[in-house]
């Protein structure tokens, strides 16, 4: 799974590309994240105000807002969607 990570003042928005085999199911694992039913292994979780979720095409897009005066940690986003994918092999 290629994913591109793009962080900005109001938090971060990551693109995840060819998802087609696995859309559904990651569609399904980032709505639970979107629910409060996150499952992944660190605490950037508790720094998200929102999640949005896009899918377009063979791409499915995130966008998520993070809450005032916290930052998310790239790599702790990153050991989370390789979470993700390990958990739907």
């Amino acid at each position: 799974m290629r994913h591109k990570i793009e962080i900005h003042d109001a938090g971060l928005d990551i693109e995840i590309a060819d998802a087609t085999e696995k859309k559904a199911a990651l569609l399904e694992a980032f709505q639970a994240c979107q629910e409060g039913r996150c499952g992944c292994p660190t605490e950037e979780y508790s720094k998200l105000e929102s999640l949005t979720i896009e899918a377009d095409g063979d791409a499915i897009k995130l966008h998520l807002k993070s809450k005032s005066g916290e930052a998310f940690d790239e790599s702790e986003i990153s050991k989370c969607l390789q979470y993700t994918e390990d958990k739907l092999k």
